[in-house]
């Protein structure tokens, strides 16, 4: 090799090495001061700041509307309206039944379909009842007060108010109403009086 081509060949491998060696550094600098587009993707380091557990559906206070999204099997979607009228705890004697497990609690509810598809309400085996002391328990009763029936399709803009009488293990706590799909859509925070 001639010493000038040997000269050449070590300076463009010197400037490679320093090239690669400056590189690894700006480009560590540079990656501190702003994000690249890799790491704004989501990836496994995402995933643990994720929310663990369900999501909290909206808590319903007497006198308080919420909407939420019901979907049906079929995974169409609409907006349902519910509007918390009121609670009270009765005995059997004042709604015509037998002794309960717990004790019988009517929910007097406004449901209406606010979306543009037919949507269901349907509280039957869907009511969960749970407070600090007790994990969640199924609380849903087919007693009727004589009031219409919440628990039905609903085509857009239909409405019915009606009660829903449950038996719940005590005083207070909460309700949750789960959709059709099993997702918990409502929470009815009930009176502890």
């Amino acid at each position: 090799m001639r010493p000038y081509s040997r000269n050449a060949a070590l300076f463009i491998v010197a400037l490679a090495v320093t090239g690669a060696v400056a590189g690894c550094s700006s480009a560590s600098t540079d990656a501190a001061k702003k994000p690249s587009a890799s790491s704004t993707a989501p990836g496994p380091e995402k995933s643990a700041e994720a929310p663990k557990g369900p999501v909290k559906p909206p808590a319903l206070s007497v006198g308080k509307t919420h909407t939420y999204t019901a979907i049906d099997n079929s995974g169409n979607a609409t907006t349902m309206s519910v509007t918390f009228h009121a609670a009270k705890y009765a005995t059997p004697s004042e709604i015509g039944e037998a002794k309960p497990k717990g004790r019988y609690a009517v929910l007097t509810v406004e449901v209406t379909n606010a979306g543009h598809r037919d949507g269901t309400f349907t509280p039957y085996r869907n009511m969960r009842w749970k407070d600090r002391a007790t994990t969640e328990q199924e609380v849903s009763t087919l007693i009727s007060t004589g009031t219409q029936d919440v628990g039905t399709t609903y085509h857009p803009g239909q409405g019915v108010t009606g009660d829903i009488v449950l038996d719940v293990p005590r005083k207070g706590g909460s309700v949750t109403y789960y959709d059709t799909r099993g997702t918990a859509a409502l929470l009815f925070e009930m009176p502890s009086r």
